[in-house]
């Protein structure tokens, strides 16, 4: 500031030094408010006084000229004054301008100056501010952190106090526990000190008598070793007995095994004997009917052609009657090759039953054979019935419930054995009869019918409806002969 004020001095002063001289320069050569032009013709006009000639008119003329010059120099000069009167009433206007504006400035620099410390006080509590804010946000934050912190230590410490009250809870119930368990105990030791009393003074008694067993007991430890040796002897003996005896129990459950395999198969065997046999009554009984039928066509065409023939209609009527005729032929026909079929099939099922008859024959040959072999052992097999199947269940395995075994060595139980093994060849003997009569019956079914046509008499028919008729009497006594064999084997089961 002072340097400042300094500088502003000294300029006024330089300011005031140039006044002074414009003022000096200004008196010396009087300043004009218009400019005054010097005219190049005073140099000529001086050149031309001189000259001899006109001597007289040029001194008139210079003093005339002196005197205007004069004139003309005291009016500028006076003006010049009233001028610099105005202009130094107008520079010392303008000094008391500049002089307040100087002031003017310089207090305002000084409020700048204060303004300017002020701004920079304010700047530096604002950063001492901001460092304290940044101080204390970390603090907060610390806090903040801690705060968690603590939140969860406190969490933890009211779980740990819950858990401590438990255990609390837990350790007086024990103690309440073991505080009658002492009191109990206390009363067993009570009991128990007036036992031991009582147990010193026997004491003495047991020892009296301990010395009288260990005399005895030396006699009997003799004995006791002569025992052993015998028990480890007879041990011995047994072990050789368990070992036969599990050689021979697995023995009997093979057999057992293969016995029941055996009856399932012989089971299946009948069983399918049974389907194919009900499969052939239903059969023969299609048969019968889809022959009476035939039987009853044959009749209306033979009458279709005597009303035809009495008639004596057209041969158109004829046609017709002959095309029905054909087709009714032709489903006959087609009805024949599908029971042949039938048949055929029913044969290859007989054959597989054969054959079925003839391993069990030999299973039930090797089962008697073993049987015979282990006479000690018997064995006693109670059927059960299967449920119904497809009718070509020979091919495919059918599912068996177990059957029951008892293993004796009873006479009784032989006795029973025999009687089963008589029943399983009656069975046989049974089943052997149902083949032949299943052949026959297929047999008779496969035989070549007549077959009718168009020109047939009333005689072949009638020959045909005989044979026919012999053959429907068949096939009901052989459906018959098998539903007397079914309930026989229901009364042997």
């Amino acid at each position: 500031m002072d340097e400042d004020r300094g500088k502003e001095d000294s300029r006024w002063t330089g300011k005031q030094v140039t006044l002074n001289s414009n003022d000096f320069s200004l008196a010396q050569h009087p300043w004009h408010s218009t400019p005054v032009k010097k005219h190049p013709d005073e140099s000529s006009t001086a050149g031309r006084s001189q000259k001899p000639s006109n001597h007289l008119s040029s001194l008139s003329y210079m003093q005339s000229s002196k005197t205007a010059a004069l004139e003309m120099e005291i009016s500028t000069i006076e003006k010049q004054r009233t001028e610099l009167q105005l202009l130094i009433a107008e520079l010392k206007d303008r000094d008391q301008e500049l002089n307040t504006m100087a002031a003017a400035h310089h207090s305002q620099l000084q409020a700048w100056e204060q303004d300017r410390q002020r701004v920079l006080t304010l700047e530096q509590r604002c950063g001492r501010l901001e460092d304290e804010l940044r101080k204390r946000n970390e603090v907060i934050r610390a806090i903040s952190k801690r705060l968690k912190v603590v939140e969860a230590q406190e969490k933890d410490s009211y779980r740990e106090l819950s858990t401590t009250r438990q255990r609390l809870q837990e350790l007086n119930e024990r103690q309440e526990h073991s505080s009658q368990q002492r009191h109990s105990l206390e009363d067993t030791n009570q009991s128990l000190n007036t036992t031991i009393m009582t147990l010193s003074s026997q004491v003495g008694q047991l020892q009296v008598h301990e010395e009288e067993l260990n005399s005895m007991l030396k006699l009997k430890d003799k004995d006791l070793m002569a025992a052993t040796s015998h028990i480890l002897g007879l041990t011995n003996r047994l072990q050789e007995s368990e070992t036969s005896l599990k050689e021979s129990q697995e023995r009997v459950g093979k057999l057992l095994r293969e016995a029941e395999e055996y009856k399932r198969r012989f089971r299946e065997a009948r069983f399918n004997n049974v389907q194919l046999k009900d499969e052939l009554q239903e059969k023969t009984i299609e048969n019968n009917s889809q022959r009476e039928e035939l039987i009853q066509l044959k009749q209306e065409n033979q009458l279709l052609r005597k009303e035809l023939v009495l008639a004596g209609e057209g041969e158109s009527w004829k046609d017709e009657l002959l095309g029905l005729a054909r087709s009714k032929q032709e489903r006959t026909e087609s009805e024949l090759l599908c029971l042949r079929q039938v048949c055929e099939k029913q044969q290859n099922d007989l054959q597989l039953l054969k054959l079925n008859l003839e391993s069990s024959r030999e299973t039930l040959r090797q089962y008697e054979y073993q049987r015979s072999r282990d006479s000690p052992l018997d064995v006693t097999c109670l059927f059960m019935d299967y449920p119904i199947s497809s009718p070509r269940s020979i091919r495919s395995p059918v599912p068996v419930e177990a059957a029951s075994l008892n293993i004796t060595a009873s006479g009784s139980q032989q006795e029973e054995y025999t009687s089963s093994t008589s029943r399983l060849k009656r069975l046989l003997a049974d089943s052997q009869q149902m083949v032949a009569s299943l052949e026959r019956s297929s047999r008779t079914s496969l035989s070549p019918t007549p077959s009718p046509t168009s020109h047939c008499n009333p005689g072949c028919s009638l020959h045909h409806n005989h044979n026919n008729g012999g053959s429907h009497n068949h096939s009901q006594s052989s459906t018959n002969t098998l539903e007397e064999k079914q309930q026989i084997r229901v009364h042997l089961f």
